[in-house]
């Protein structure tokens, strides 16, 4: 199932899970159309960092384009979260003529298909952009806490740290 948005009401990534234990969603929200899509820690990290890249080079190449205020989206995931797909691969682009971030999601799929098409399009402002960078950034940083020796993520119960010779911390 394909999904195909021209513009988004609301674009987040967040989590359902205890610290260590979370499952990482996008939510596509357009009208009454809600999508949730899982994705690892490191991709929402990634795309949001890419974000980043992509909209200060278009603030760069083009001083003229107006770049729309948001108010921060605390708010959690819409309920209830459905896993509609797990996300494999993601594509950003700049789309021009609509002065918008070009969004393409790609599922995991089990079986190798020739015609090779986005699970979810949307496109999003630059303002909608980061507001998700801010949000996601703020969501990944959330977590575990790292430990000051080595720098793995401190479960609640400790860890066995490698370079304090194995004692718990």
């Amino acid at each position: 199932m394909s999904y195909e948005f021209e513009s988004v009401d609301r674009f987040v990534c967040g989590t359902v899970g205890e610290p260590g234990e979370r499952e990482f969603f996008l939510q596509v929200r357009s009208g009454i159309a809600l999508v949730s899509a899982s994705l690892e820690k490191s991709q929402a990290s990634t795309l949001a960092q890419r974000l980043e890249i992509l909209c200060k080079q278009i603030a760069k190449e083009d001083v003229t384009l107006v770049v729309d205020r948001l108010e921060r989206d605390d708010a959690s995931l819409e309920s209830p979260v459905d896993k509609d797909f797990v996300i494999g691969a993601i594509s950003i682009a700049w789309d021009d003529e609509l002065k918008k971030v070009a969004v393409e999601l790609y599922s995991i799929k089990d079986i190798e298909v020739e015609d090779e098409t986005p699970d979810i399009t949307l496109n999003i402002t630059l303002g909608q952009a980061k507001a998700f960078i801010v949000r996601t950034n703020a969501v990944v940083n959330a977590g575990r806490i790292p430990c000051p020796f080595c720098a793995i993520p401190i479960d609640p119960r400790g860890h066995l740290c490698p370079r304090a010779n194995g004692y718990r911390r």
